[in-house]
């Protein structure tokens, strides 16, 4: 049987919102066996776009074609008998199940559970994707919870696969374990819908590029003969600003860790074992890592959801604040940026206006009474400042994309003046725009004598702003290195425990022993 010209084809494709028209007029063809990219900035239309191919959101207007044939996709179950699979940015996982139990929800009810189990286990050791099949979702980091959307996509075998944003949890060398994997699908077949904000994957990947800005398509393109610079321009009207990361002397210790062990909470979670770590003032500490290793844990005692430290364990400017409450550590300078944006960061139902009030408490009198107008008015600031796509201080948190909800909340702490800011992912899924505004801030308040240690996965943010970098791996802290002496490499190999001294160099040293 002769395939199909074209796998998916979408035509004059329109999505208007109260505010915003999201698809205008969208045209994109996918061929059997393409990896094609969906690019554009935050607010484009990218999400709104998959997921009215996956059935999650009805057209106002326009025609999809599955196989050549016009098809009208009213649930994401109709998408998935189709053909279509989609892992979303913002996950769609049930707390209270396993990893197992979420992912046999969407397979349906012909494969039995411990078979579901079974071919979870199997998958992720293939794809080098570490997960439990028994353990409860409302246990797992971002980055694990990622996981499971990849691996409960990759289990349905779609003739499409949606992928949005799929390598930020994960490790430059299982990052091109992946990639092997979606190139294998692709001769298959497959075809794949590649959403990244990271040009360097999308013209290492894909065969196709599809622009968007501002809800219409501007540009289609082989990203292979694009450049970086190219493709920004297309997707942002301009190339990304350069950073501007001078040298300097660091200052007195701001934040000092001392010895902090902590058995886990519960018994999926990681003991985190002789942590030391130290951020001066006027430098950028990072934390490389692969998620679910302990930085959920040491992110806790650090922002004070934890108290169980001693309070010598950490010092805030030579003061123990180990047993000190998130609000009187802020008080005390320190401001937390959280890797969960809406439930943690935000309060999605909550204005924008409303969720300033979760850290910032200038507007509050003494006698609790909330000044409205001062309120709105900060909100109106960040909006400004950082350049925040929402229709004004009362929009509600959850009505803006992922990109510009992150440039609220991290503006909204780097605003407070922190004498120390502890940031947890801070440009997941932002585009190079946004990411260039959220890094050059940071770099901004480091200039400005702020203590910043900064938790990514995303190993280029961390070379690109951070002065020194430490690994965090099975609750462990390597040694910290100058980002000057460091390598990818080096620091991939830290990742997975390999450290003079690491959790996976000791176990190394005792089989030789034992042998």
């Amino acid at each position: 049987m002769t395939p199909p010209a074209l796998r998916l084809e979408l035509s004059g494709i329109s999505k208007q919102y109260p505010a915003v028209k999201a698809n205008d007029r969208v045209h994109l063809r996918v061929k059997p066996g393409e990896i094609h990219a969906v690019l554009g900035e935050n607010g484009a239309g990218k999400s709104t776009l998959m997921k009215i191919i996956y059935g999650a959101v009805q057209p106002d207007e326009g025609e999809m074609r599955w196989n050549g044939t016009p098809v009208t996709v009213r649930s994401p179950a109709e998408a998935r008998r189709l053909g279509i699979s989609m892992v979303y940015q913002h996950f769609s996982l049930f707390d209270t199940l396993t990893v197992a139990e979420n992912v046999w929800l969407g397979l349906g009810r012909e494969t039995g559970l411990a078979e579901v189990s079974n071919r979870i286990a199997l998958v992720t050791r293939l794809y080098g994707l570490e997960l439990d099949p028994g353990r409860p979702v409302h246990t797992l980091s971002v980055g694990e919870r990622q996981r499971v959307e990849i691996v409960r996509a990759l289990l349905t075998d779609p003739q499409l696969l949606i992928l949005d944003e799929p390598t930020s949890v994960l490790t430059p060398q299982a990052v091109d374990k992946l990639f092997g994997t979606l190139r294998d699908l692709a001769e298959t077949g497959t075809s794949i819908l590649y959403i990244s904000h990271k040009l360097d994957e999308i013209r290492a990947l894909c065969h196709h590029c599809t622009v968007l800005r501002g809800g219409r398509v501007t540009g289609e393109v082989d990203p292979t003969q694009e450049s970086n610079a190219s493709l920004s321009r297309l997707m942002i009207g301009a190339e990304p600003p350069q950073l501007r990361h001078a040298p300097r002397a660091a200052g007195e210790a701001v934040l000092q860790v001392r010895d902090l062990a902590l058995p886990r909470q519960d018994q999926f979670g990681v003991d985190l074992e002789r942590i030391a770590l130290e951020v001066r003032s006027g430098e950028i500490v990072g934390v490389a890592g692969v998620s679910g290793n302990g930085q959920q844990e040491l992110l806790a005692a650090l922002s004070g959801e934890d108290r169980r430290a001693a309070p010598q364990a950490i010092l805030l400017s030579g003061r123990p604040i180990g047993d000190h409450s998130p609000r009187r550590r802020r008080k005390e300078g320190l401001h937390f940026v959280p890797e969960e944006r809406l439930g943690r960061g935000a309060v999605p139902t909550m204005t924008l206006a409303s969720n300033t009030l979760l850290t910032r408490t200038e507007a509050v009198a003494r006698s609790g009474w909330v000044r409205t107008r001062e309120v709105a008015a900060l909100a109106a600031r960040l909006i400004e400042r950082f350049q925040v796509k929402a229709g004004g201080p009362g929009a509600a948190a959850k009505s803006l994309s992922g990109g510009n909800l992150q440039k609220f909340i991290v503006g909204r702490e780097i605003d407070a003046r922190p004498r120390l800011l502890i940031v947890s992912q801070p440009t997941w899924g932002v585009d190079v725009g946004a990411a260039a505004l959220i890094r050059g801030e940071l770099l901004a308040l480091r200039d400005a004598g702020c203590a910043l240690l900064v938790v990514s996965e995303e190993l280029d943010e961390l070379f690109e702003i951070s002065d020194r970098l430490v690994v965090i791996a099975k609750g462990r802290v390597s040694p910290s290195i100058p980002v000057a002496e460091a390598t990818v490499e080096r620091i991939g190999e830290w990742m997975s425990g390999l450290w003079p001294g690491g959790p996976a160099s000791t176990a190394k040293e005792g089989a030789h022993a034992e042998a």
